[in-house]
């Protein structure tokens, strides 16, 4: 079956069981209607499961870009990319010092690489944004770049709790200043680890070389910050939002592995009201998380969680969990013993700093050249931290025993 027709077959189940949803509203759910839902559920699971494959063979199969041979330059980013590909293929000796200086002026940094080829700001760009398809957390933070990794300091207010007041006529108001802190947003070098390529790789023309290699770094960068911006401890590290965030509900004796309807509930309700203004608003838990909470039954014994559609090429719109959309990050702690395996609120108060200087080393010494390969090495400088003081995100923590 096409990636299309399991789309469509998906979207159909998906609907049916919103149907259902709607159709029963509250009255109590028989034993009937729960298998028929949970029929429904286990084929959409499947069909994700099989979407997810085909994508992933899709993508594979684009990163074997057949680049024509008469392909024409036609400005300073394909000038760009066509020294790149030279510099990949041959090593430095390959660029001319004319080569060199365009290099120079389409970089995001004028500090010298040291060896290394400091990627020019648009490819810089292209790997950063390929990086959100890894885990979650670049897809719901607020991401920015600096042009420099220098120490930097995040300005932080709670006005939850302020508010104003009513003064008769003649009368001075009252003083009320806020109060300001910060936090810091230092950024980490990041290594992708050598990537190693055949030499018979480079010398053939054919093979897009510069889209395998970004493949690989997205890959392994995006995995590693992921995880860092998730659970990082905040020493020599980003400090990870399950590490910064509050218990906003904590499971009783016995919930070392479960989690119930009115602790979503609680965990939910335990973020103020003023956070929902900008509709941000989502939950974030581990696949295996998921598992168990499909199958949670509000008080009348209707599910809970309300499957998403797919659309597009790649894309469709998120599952729901009590009306707020779910991201889905394997880096959550999985349910087990005091575990913060869940978390809900606004998520844009995390804070991804990118240093816009992404450089890539190129080895061939005899360690490399013995095996016939060459090695690329990525060097990437990031940063992560929360940086909301009055609770925009809590957790749900198993209980201890």
């Amino acid at each position: 079956m096409s990636i299309q027709a399991l789309r469509e077959r998906k979207n159909a189940l998906v609907t049916q069981a919103r149907k259902q949803l709607a159709d029963k509203g509250d009255r109590t759910w028989t034993k009937e209607d729960q298998a028929a839902y949970d029929a429904v559920g286990d084929e959409i699971e499947l069909l994700n499961k099989q979407i997810d494959a085909h994508q992933k063979e899709i993508d594979r199969e684009a990163q074997n870009i057949i680049k024509p041979a008469d392909k024409q330059e036609k400005g300073p980013e394909d000038r760009s990319r066509a020294i790149m590909d030279k510099w990949m293929r041959r090593g430095e000796n390959a660029i001319s010092d004319e080569e060199w200086a365009h290099i120079r002026n389409t970089m995001s940094t004028t500090t010298p690489s040291e060896g290394g080829y400091t990627v020019q700001t648009t490819t810089a760009k292209q790997i950063i944004e390929a990086i959100k398809t890894f885990g979650g957390m670049r897809r719901v933070a607020e991401v920015f770049a600096t042009s420099q990794g220098n120490a930097m300091q995040y300005s932080t207010s709670d006005g939850t709790a302020e508010t104003g007041e009513i003064i008769g006529e003649n009368t001075t108001a009252t003083d009320a200043d806020t109060s300001f802190g910060t936090v810091g947003l230092p950024v980490y070098k990041f290594s992708s680890k050598v990537i190693t390529v055949p030499i018979e790789l480079l010398q053939d023309s054919e093979v897009d070389i510069m889209a395998f290699v970004q493949a690989r770094l997205r890959t392994r960068l995006g995995r590693i910050q992921n995880t860092k911006f998730t659970v990082g401890t905040g020493t020599n590290e980003p400090r990870g939002l399950v590490t910064a965030i509050g218990i906003g509900k904590q499971g009783t004796t016995g919930q070392t592995t479960s989690i119930i309807y009115d602790d979503l509930v609680d965990l939910q309700e335990s973020i103020d009201d003023g956070y929902a203004d900008g509709g941000a608003l989502n939950w974030m838990m581990h696949q295996q998380s998921r598992r168990i909470i499909r199958k949670i039954k509000d008080t009348t014994g209707r599910p809970i969680w309300t499957p998403g559609y797919e659309y597009g090429i790649t894309k469709g719109s998120p599952d729901e969990l009590l009306g707020r959309p779910v991201v889905i990050n394997n880096d959550m702690p999985v349910m087990a013993a005091s575990a913060k395996s869940l978390a809900y609120g606004d998520f844009t108060y995390y804070k991804i700093r990118d240093a816009m200087d992404i450089t890539l080393f190129r080895f061939t010494d005899s360690a490399y050249a013995k095996k016939g390969q060459v090695g690329f090495l990525a060097w990437m400088r990031s940063g992560g931290n929360w940086t909301d003081v009055g609770g925009a995100a809590k957790a749900y923590q198993n209980s201890a025993t």
